[in-house]
């Protein structure tokens, strides 16, 4: 259930984005960083949870905008984050990394352009809600950029990069804090764009958002699980498994996703492919599909 839900949604997603970056401008260099980074083989997981949430929500509001907006900030956080400057990546998804294809100035400046689009949608799909005559339109384009701006700045992903490239030390706070900015904030950014544009109820966005933290903490403890030899061995200590020890971090997940679980069912959103999607990630084999 789970595989065909996410196939059908990525298809739709990859789709989109194909079109959309027709309407990014001439054809040039930028514009083809901007294409390259976006189908370099992400698997959408972001963007397929706001088009999940929003379906749930059973009003058949359109949100394919909203997902693309997060796959776009996804997308521009890794241009960002692979760089010399930040983690030094060559490679992205076993492809050369944008700016080892494209130079270091374009692609900085791919991930501004895939910013300001990422914004761009947010906006063209509050106009769809106008559309349809959903009174709470406005509202909800506030809200979405609240949040966004929120996450995406220096209390969200911007610190959290700042933070794995500079910690102040290597504590259990620090490392939950950097979990929680880096990783966790996106996941917010797709819970409550989902909730939103899916026409959920703005009174309860806090609890979606408290949802998608315990999401958002067990999908990175898991990954630092799966990663813990690796790591050791490259001599990484951004990593909770290793600083905590194996059984507590397995502990700290149970908890996460237990509290995730709970959270959904309270908001009528604990389907099926939630469901599959939380025991992929408990059993620590969730990468292969998200």
């Amino acid at each position: 259930m789970l595989l065909l839900e996410f196939l059908k949604y990525k298809k739709l997603i990859d789709r989109e984005i194909k079109k959309d970056i027709l309407e990014m401008g001439e054809k040039g260099l930028l514009r083809d960083s901007c294409e390259y980074a976006l189908l370099s083989g992400g698997k959408r997981f972001r963007p397929i949870i706001v088009m999940m949430i929003a379906k749930l929500l059973g009003k058949d509001f359109p949100a394919l905008q909203a997902a693309l907006s997060v796959e776009y900030f996804h997308t521009a956080s890794l241009i960002a984050d692979d760089l010399p400057c930040m983690d030094d990546e060559k490679e992205r998804r076993k492809k050369a990394s944008t700016h080892k294809k494209f130079g270091e100035a374009t692609a900085v400046l791919a991930s501004y352009t895939l910013i300001a689009k990422a914004y761009e949608m947010i906006g063209k799909n509050a106009e769809r809600l106008q559309e349809i005559g959903y009174i709470h339109s406005e509202k909800v384009c506030l809200e979405a950029l609240k949040v966004i701006s929120k996450c995406a700045g220096i209390e969200g992903a911007t610190q959290g990069q700042f933070l794995d490239l500079y910690p102040p030390n290597f504590s259990t706070e620090t490392l939950m804090k950097i979990i929680h900015q880096k990783t966790v904030t996106l996941f917010e950014v797709s819970f409550v764009l989902g909730w939103l544009f899916g026409g959920g109820d703005i009174e309860k966005l806090e609890k979606v958002k408290e949802c998608s933290h315990f999401f958002g903490r067990a999908f990175q403890i898991a990954d630092d699980i799966e990663d813990m030899k690796e790591d050791l061995e490259k001599g990484k200590k951004i990593n909770i498994a290793n600083a905590i020890g194996e059984d507590k971090a397995k502990k700290l997940l149970s908890e996460n996703i237990d509290g995730c679980k709970s959270l959904l069912e309270e908001l009528s959103l604990f389907n099926s492919s939630f469901k599959e999607a939380l025991l992929l990630i408990e059993r620590r084999n969730a990468m292969s599909i998200i």
